[in-house]
């Protein structure tokens, strides 16, 4: 990859987006040394805003910096799994019992109609990791909090770092969708206690099938 398939945006920031990718694809593995020189080769840049895109991915929690011998991949153990399902749960609960309550109905269409979307992907698993992750943020997006959602946007980065992701283990999809139906239905049907109930469940399922 050249240095002119960069976009102008600040390019720490290109570089970082197209790591991230990596990580996320597992063409970095976790646990893997982020190779500086080869990889501002390769992208045909210099090592200086490959430095400061790895800052920002060590920010996130997706690099480790180890002292004299650079950068690699996080690796996620259980306690960090735990740590990360627990907040998602205690964060998106909160968010899911508040749209609930206050959502406007254009946007419990919305929810609604994500969610419709998320039934027709049972079977095309990349589909549905997307719109599952879609409808989790669009909910936070509606809850309005903007600290929560990039304290989230952060942790989900995280999660991803797990290679056994939870919508791998069999029959997992069939199970979360008919977690999604349940949250869906609790908050149109304006429900915020139930919403909050079954978000909370979702995450404390996901987990068990992750971990």
């Amino acid at each position: 990859m050249s240095a002119l398939t960069l976009t102008p945006k600040a390019l720490y920031e290109e570089v970082a987006e197209l790591l991230r990718q990596r990580i996320f694809q597992r063409e970095l593995e976790p646990g893997s040394w982020i190779d500086e020189l080869k990889i501002a080769q390769e992208f045909g840049i210099s090592r200086t805003p490959l430095r400061e895109a790895i800052k920002v991915l060590a920010a996130e929690g997706l690099v480790t910096m180890k002292v004299r011998r650079g950068a690699y991949v996080t690796e996620v153990n259980e306690k960090d799994l735990r740590d990360v399902y627990h907040l998602l749960s205690l964060l998106e609960s909160d968010a899911a019992g508040e749209v609930a309550d206050h959502a406007t109905p254009a946007q419990m269409q919305e929810i609604q109609a994500l969610h419709d979307e998320l039934e027709k992907a049972a079977d095309d698993r990349e589909r549905f990791f997307q719109l599952n992750e879609r409808i989790h943020l669009r909910i936070l997006e509606i809850a309005d909090n903007r600290w929560r959602l990039q304290m989230v946007t952060d942790l989900r980065k995280v999660m991803k770092l797990n290679r056994h992701n939870s919508l791998l283990k069999r029959g997992r999809i069939a199970e979360s969708l008919q977690e999604h139906r349940d949250i869906t239905a609790a908050i149109t049907g304006r429900d915020g206690h139930a919403a909050a109930q079954r978000m909370r469940a979702h995450f404390s399922n996901g987990l068990e099938a992750a971990a």
